[in-house]
């Protein structure tokens, strides 16, 4: 029996190392905007899709799109967030009731926090072969020579050996070359406002700029609607009156002022 199993898992790597680190699984999840996955198709479901901030102040807008991506793809399945350290301190601390906001339980979600980026992948490559996670978030701070052609091959042959969706988010980086099968870029859109002049749902501008199967590069506006777990239309294409204001960041994180190195006026250092 032991063998057997040792042969399985040989299958599988070298069925991997076949297709260059890219899922050949049919599995796909959609997003629920219909204007969206008429375009794309789907996403695949067993490997890496990149999620990048288009700002840095962009940064909570960047991880609630990623939250909503692993959402759709894991079901009821188990989540991961690994989150390197400086991510946090920049952008404030994961807070469970902003998690509830967004329609996600603090109780689904295993909490990995590490200071540099190759444990970061390391984690990340664990949680994803291991079979039990639905889906696995890493969110990473600045630019990293770690975070490679190579780097993400792994991450997506991990992603379909334990048939689990992969999200590289991306917080003050530029896009690189990677193995992922889409790469999005997420800025903050206005959201209309509800009764009372209640911040509306949290809006987002949505830009993709790859598709590995063709698709060409599009944006939308997207709403997300945490009682139903989809993404909707949102913003000027749906007809909505904007508010003034931009809306609130949901409280994924603590409220803090923006101490990122961009808005300091500093380079952005790199880490990992």
């Amino acid at each position: 029996m032991r063998s057997d199993r040792g042969i399985e898992a040989l299958r599988q790597r070298l069925k991997a190392m076949e297709t260059d680190g890219h899922s050949t699984d049919a599995a796909r999840f959609d997003l629920g905007h219909a204007k969206a996955d008429r375009h794309i198709g789907g996403l695949t479901s067993h490997g890496l899709h990149e999620v990048y901030a288009a700002t840095t102040p962009d940064a909570t807008a960047a991880l609630g799109f990623a939250l909503g991506l692993v959402q759709r793809a894991s079901k009821d399945r188990p989540l991961v967030w690994g989150i390197q350290a400086m991510a946090g301190l920049e952008t404030g601390q994961i807070y469970g009731p902003g998690l509830r906001e967004l329609g996600l339980d603090p109780s689904r979600v295993i909490l990995v926090s590490v200071k540099e980026a190759k444990d970061l992948l390391a984690a990340g490559e664990e949680s994803l072969s291991c079979g039990a996670a639905g889906a696995v978030l890493l969110t990473t701070w600045g630019e990293s020579r770690l975070l490679s052609l190579t780097a993400t091959r792994r991450l997506s042959m991990a992603a379909g050996q334990g048939r689990a969706t992969a999200i590289l988010t991306r917080l003050a980086a530029q896009p690189q070359p990677s193995a992922a099968e889409t790469r999005w870029r997420v800025r903050a859109a206005l959201s209309r406002a509800l009764e009372a002049d209640a911040p509306g749902r949290p809006n987002y501008g949505v830009e993709l700029l790859r598709h590995r199967s063709g698709a060409a590069p599009k944006a939308w506006t997207m709403e997300w609607d945490r009682e139903r777990g989809v993404f909707e239309q949102g913003g000027r294409n749906a007809g909505h009156q904007h508010a003034q204001r931009p809306a609130l960041p949901v409280g994924l994180v603590s409220s803090v002022v923006d101490r990122s190195a961009a808005a300091r006026g500093g380079a952005i250092r790199r880490f990992g």
